[in-house]
């Protein structure tokens, strides 16, 4: 039933666009080998780290792979979050998750929370494109997927465009944590699709840090170097 299934819609590698094979999955084993891991850890200082010197105090933040305007990451990026192909998001926490793991065994989070869209997008688009990411993390972690404890409280257009100033000025007052007690002295794990300027992340980790005794980790799909 499967080949039946393939012959009349192939399935297609996310970064290339050619035809899978068998055991293949969402990725083809060229795509795969040729990806760009960070192999960044919750250990080692990195250069996402320094993206939150000075700003807000976070115990540590990693990506699993590196984002360029062209390539393999973009791609399946791009797929997961204007396509509806949410199967990618699962692959990916997959993958971490596993890495995270065999790195770091002894690594603890109570909670995951997606960096949220606005009630308003995510009607529009119908999902959050780090949910099934965030869930899978949840999953290998042996900890909590919450949505609904972070909100964003206002509908802004994308500011990928805007220098790192104006993008951290805009978004200080944009998110609310709606239950301040249940996080607690809790180790929180928060989840976003790519870090660019980091932002986006810094002004969710501000409203975080409202939480008394929270310690912050990040993890993202992809940064750009």
């Amino acid at each position: 039933m499967n080949d039946i299934v393939n012959i009349l819609v192939p399935r297609v590698c996310f970064g290339c666009m050619a035809p899978l094979g068998r055991g293949e999955r969402l990725l083809c084993t060229f795509c795969r080998n040729q990806i760009p891991l960070t192999e960044y850890n919750f250990i080692d200082e990195n250069p996402i780290d320094r993206i939150f010197y000075g700003i807000v105090p976070i115990e540590k933040a990693n990506s699993l792979l590196f984002f360029t305007p062209n390539g393999i990451v973009k791609n399946i990026i791009h797929h997961l979050k204007y396509k509806n192909q949410q199967e990618i998001g699962d692959f990916l926490g997959d993958w971490f998750g596993y890495i995270i793991n065999e790195n770091n065994p002894t690594f603890r989070i109570d909670y995951v929370i997606p960096v949220p869209l606005h009630k308003k997008k995510l009607k529009k688009r119908g999902y959050n494109q780090v949910t099934t990411f965030g869930q899978k993390l949840a999953q290998h972690l042996d900890a909590t997927f919450k949505d609904n404890l972070l909100v964003k409280t206002a509908n802004t257009k994308t500011q990928t465009k805007k220098n790192r100033f104006y993008r951290s000025q805009n978004k200080q007052a944009l998110y609310k944590v709606l239950d301040l007690k249940i996080l607690c002295n809790k180790n929180v794990l928060l989840v976003d699709d790519v870090i660019t300027t980091g932002a986006t992340l810094q002004a969710c980790s501000i409203a975080l840090k409202q939480v008394e005794g929270v310690k912050i980790y990040i993890a993202t799909m992809a940064v750009v170097p």
